[in-house]
């Protein structure tokens, strides 16, 4: 792990310090906001949450061997402590000081949006390492440098860990870093003290409103991102989805100039003649008086958008039109994004992540284009969310599907049966059942398959666990898929 060594009166320089004590002068060799995870010579973060009150663990983080403390109140603890108005609001400029700017010293890009930030930073992540660059990545998946993964718990996660990733990055000589920046992210600082070089925009469709309150608020979390693209680096550029009603919103806040990506209006980089199979999609870019074809290997019309954002950041970056080409024709996929399950068997079970209405709904159109048979969707909603959205849901994956299976999906603290119950309120004119365990669901859609069906799971994709409570249990929707199939007689593994 990346280590500091700077005095804490450096440290404070760019933030509103209302009151100090003890020696300032004190060298700070890293930086936690969990107690637990305290270092001898690191400054301690008393961050005031929901569920627990840093300052309460300031004791126990000095003992551990904090030297310093950034607090709100000052506390009868005998170390240097920094009082300030929000510790919440401070500790990415801090830590970015702490761990000596690394964002300054490579180039990194922003991806926000509803859905479509895991693909695209996978897809910049391969455009780059086709150019023959050290890359780093920091989203949904984890954090991955320079090849070599790291586990992660949130799409982005909090400010210190964002500074030492990128430290460490900067350490093991990668030159290029991709970052997911979700809304939460935004709202809380995460990212304060990043010099982004690029921000990229996906869509903006109903998800987090338990949080937000309104798309509105939603909206304006997402385009803190690109209001602050300036800094001291290479010019600074906003790649936004030309078709996406928030595009005019964000265009007025960019601090950088914005190039526009999409199938339908007036764009920068325009798809045409686009062709979606069930290997994936084709299509032609127009773009600066050219014409580029793109060919990538996941199917839907959501996957058009995502390629032509990453192509369009590759070519505003200066990489050849048809260099970036070959890296999007290279990726075989993004595991739990419309990832195909097989084992031999004559139907197809296809996992995804999509957890919102826009989400669910592509995915489901996309399956329905190239099924045979039915579309036999399994799905649920996850517990202490937007409720919202779940009706709608309900609705859409109604819409496109023969059959629905409605299970739990993170029920957390929330009566998994209470959240089937307000799925099933936007369900109608299909024939659907409620089964309150996914594994069964699973297995009983894998059991109802008949040749040329397709089985869609969705909302946990990638996910290696279920949440009850607060008690995390292992559950992997694929290894669940392939255990069904296993017990019906399929054996062959060739995915």
């Amino acid at each position: 792990m990346p280590t500091a060594n700077k005095s804490l009166v450096d440290i404070i320089k760019e933030i509103e310090v209302q009151a100090s004590s003890g020696d300032c002068q004190v060298i700070i060799r890293g930086m936690s906001m969990d107690s637990r995870h305290v270092q001898p010579g690191d400054l301690y973060a008393c961050v005031p949450g929901s569920q627990a009150d840093g300052h309460d663990f300031a004791g126990r983080a000095v003992d551990s061997g904090a030297v310093a403390l950034v607090v709100e109140r000052l506390l009868p603890l005998a170390v240097p402590q920094v009082k300030v108005a929000s510790v919440r609001q401070v500790i990415g400029k801090l830590a970015a000081a702490v761990y000596d700017c690394p964002s300054e010293k490579l180039e990194l890009v922003g991806v926000t949006g509803t859905n479509g930030k895991t693909t695209i930073t996978h897809l910049i992540e391969k455009i780059g390492i086709k150019h023959g660059k050290k890359v780093g990545l920091i989203g949904t998946l984890g954090a991955r440098i320079n090849g070599r993964d790291i586990p992660g718990e949130r799409t982005t996660p909090e400010s210190i860990e964002v500074q030492k990733l990128l430290s460490e990055m900067v350490d093991e000589g990668v030159s290029l870093a991709v970052m997911e920046v979700s809304s939460h992210a935004l709202s809380l600082g995460r990212v304060a003290g990043c010099e982004f070089d690029a921000g990229i925009f996906t869509n903006l469709t109903q998800d987090h409103l338990d949080y937000h309150k309104t798309m509105k608020d939603y909206l304006n979390a997402k385009s803190r991102l690109f209001a602050g693209l300036h800094g001291e680096k290479q010019p600074k550029i906003s790649i936004l989805n030309g078709d996406d009603p928030a595009f005019g919103e964000l265009c007025r806040v960019s601090a950088a100039p914005v190039v526009s990506y999409g199938i339908h209006n007036s764009v920068d980089y325009h798809a045409e003649d686009v062709r979606v199979t069930t290997e994936g999609v084709r299509f032609q870019v127009r773009f600066k008086e050219n014409l580029q074809e793109i060919s990538y290997a996941t199917p839907g019309f959501f996957s058009v958008y995502n390629a032509l954002a990453a192509f369009a950041w590759g070519v505003e970056r200066g990489y050849s039109a048809g260099t970036v080409a070959e890296a999007l024709a290279e990726i075989a996929g993004v595991p739990g994004r419309f990832e195909s399950v097989r084992m031999g068997q004559p139907f197809q079970v296809i996992v995804d992540y999509a957890h919102t209405p826009d989400g669910l709904e592509n995915v489901v159109r996309t399956a329905r284009d190239f099924t045979e048979g039915r579309l036999l969707t399994v799905f649920g909603c996850g517990g202490d969310r937007d409720r919202t959205k779940r009706p709608l849901m309900g609705e859409v994956a109604a819409q496109g599907s023969d059959f629905l299976i409605v299970t739990s999906d993170n029920p957390r603290t929330e009566d998994p049966d209470q959240i089937i119950k307000e799925i099933l309120t936007g369900v109608s004119e299909v024939e659907s059942i409620a089964i309150r365990d996914r594994r069964e669901a699973i297995r009983k859609a894998c059991h109802m398959a008949k040749p040329g069906d397709t089985i869609l799971i969705a909302g946990k994709g990638h996910e290696t666990y279920q949440i009850f409570g607060t008690e995390v249990h292992p559950f992997d929707d694929r290894e669940v898929v392939r255990e069904a199939l296993r017990g019906l007689g399929y054996a062959s593994l060739d995915n």
